[in-house]
């Protein structure tokens, strides 16, 4: 059963109404049942409901976390075959969402995506990805045998922030290559960003392949009009989405959505068992199962709730001289068909500071955490965790931040971003890449070699340099600079980049 209503920008969206009675956590339940009957166990794991754990982290945890790390009993259900609880949890999930079938994920979005791709693509089997899609994509990639094909997002270079893809950019990608076995997109972006999933995913529908879309980063769009259209709504075929980042699963607690028709859900629940461990931790499967039965009785309130805090955090901010938080004034340019307030990105540059150091005194002087650093930028989440003490705290420091900048500030101190490189040739294909022979060379004497890991700035995890991608100077020159300015290196095996591995001899795997 579903209803029509006139969602954000202006789109009809078919939303399911609960069927289920989705006040129940079968999961949590039985688990706490069990605990409850005090059965002695000879089973794993080994601290045996926290009687054997380590004094001091028992101290801290507590008994209930303990109790409930058990492991597949009749009572809780078996992740990979499920057929009571987890299952019962999982419907729940779908029928919230309008999924045909949705999975819980105890390894992040990372196996949620990993999964997406090995149940589409195999050995030589073309994807269409955007060149700012996270490392695990490469990664899920790499175990596929996949060949990507890069789409070049927007990049707005006033921010230094990479935006979304165009609906022209992927035709070109589909026209040019006919044969590719489904797209990915994202929705939204690190920095809250999206672009018009709906129309993009019609176009692609229209090549008869699915739509896979990495929404970790929007697990609350389903549950609130004013943020960007969630892909479900917008016909995708399958989307994971981190549970744990804005609602309030625990970290690693995700969710995989899936329709019917383009995918084969028997192969991708076999490639779900090869990339999940067969000892799920269940305090995090529970977890799922609570934050799912919270979203269905307060979610359009908690994330409106929500929504209206960072509004109001947005416009303080941008009354602080020297700091932009930018929002719906860059909305219908191209790559920002719509944005999600609760990202809030203040571009630091003004002050004279870049984001990595805005991070570090916000960390030692204020005691407050950003979620992302990057050289012009700091990004602020805003969950159904915070409220007005949080946001008074925010925005408080950054205000004596800036005004201690006073005499201080010169913009010109931050260095200019260059422009993005020019995407590099893929030489060969990822995995071929990474299970090639390889030298380990200076990185800065690089140019020319073809690359056998992945280089990537985190957060946000893009990558800049993927395996069987040929280095350029001018890839050089920009990890350089990202490195000078204090980014945090993620991928390759020597984490200061002064050396990387490349591929031996690149004429005999072709």
């Amino acid at each position: 059963m579903s209803r029509l209503f006139l969602g954000n920008n202006g789109h009809k969206e078919a939303v399911q109404l609960a069927k289920l009675d989705q006040t129940r956590m079968p999961l949590f339940k039985a688990l706490v049942d069990y605990v409850k009957e005090e059965v002695m166990p000879f089973h794993t794991p080994g601290h045996k409901q926290g009687k054997g754990a380590p004094a001091g982290f028992f101290d801290f945890i507590g008994l209930n976390a303990l109790a409930v790390d058990l492991t597949e009993i009749t009572e809780l259900d078996d992740l990979h075959e499920p057929r009571g609880v987890i299952k019962e949890a999982q419907e729940l999930a779908a029928d919230l969402y309008g999924a045909d079938r949705s999975f819980f994920l105890i390894n992040g979005t990372t196996g949620g995506i990993y999964a997406m791709i090995l149940t589409v693509c195999g050995p030589g089997d073309k994807i269409i990805v955007p060149r700012n899609a996270h490392r695990s994509v490469v990664g899920g990639i790499i175990l596929s045998g996949g060949v990507p094909v890069f789409v070049e997002p927007v990049i707005d270079e006033e921010l230094g922030i990479v935006m979304g893809v165009t609906y022209d950019v992927v035709e070109q990608a589909l026209r040019s290559h006919p044969d590719a076995q489904a797209v990915l997109l994202l929705n939204p972006t690190y920095y809250g960003v999206a672009t018009n999933i709906k129309e993009i995913v019609e176009l692609v529908h229209q090549y008869d392949i699915p739509v896979l879309v990495d929404e970790a980063h929007g697990p609350h769009l389903h549950f609130c009009d004013a943020l960007p259209m969630s892909a479900l709504a917008a016909g995708a075929d399958m989307c994971a989405q981190s549970t744990h980042k804005i609602l309030g699963a625990m970290s690693q607690c995700s969710l995989l959505h899936v329709r019917a028709g383009r995918i084969n859900i028997q192969r991708l629940k076999a490639m779900l068992r090869l990339v999940q461990t067969t000892s799920p931790n269940y305090l995090l499967l529970a977890s799922l199962d609570a934050a799912r039965a919270q979203m269905a009785a307060e979610g359009p309130r908690l994330i409106q709730k929500t929504v209206a805090l960072a509004r109001t955090i947005r416009k303080q901010i941008n009354e602080i001289p020297g700091l932009v938080c930018f929002g719906e004034e860059k909305l219908n340019r191209p790559g920002m068909y719509s944005m999600d307030p609760t990202k809030v990105t203040v571009t630091v540059k003004g002050i004279g500071l870049s984001g990595s150091e805005v991070e570090y005194l916000l960390r030692h002087k204020y005691k407050i955490q950003v979620e992302l650093a990057d050289l012009y930028n700091v990004l602020f989440i805003i969950s159904l965790g915070d409220g007005p003490r949080e946001a008074r705290t925010l925005v408080e420091a950054l205000a004596d931040l800036a005004a201690g900048r006073d005499k201080l500030r010169d913009p010109a101190r931050v260095p200019m971003i260059p422009k993005l490189p020019q995407p590099p040739e893929q030489a060969l294909s990822p995995r071929a890449a990474v299970f090639a022979k390889a030298d380990v060379i200076p990185f800065a004497a690089a140019a020319g070699a073809v690359s056998a890991e992945i280089v990537a700035f985190y957060p946000p995890g893009i990558p800049l340099l993927c395996p069987g991608e040929r280095i350029t100077q001018a890839i050089i020159d920009y990890c350089e600079l990202l490195r000078a300015v204090g980014l945090h290196i993620s991928g390759p095996e020597d984490p200061s980049l002064q050396t990387i591995k490349v591929v031996k001899q690149i004429e005999d795997k072709k």
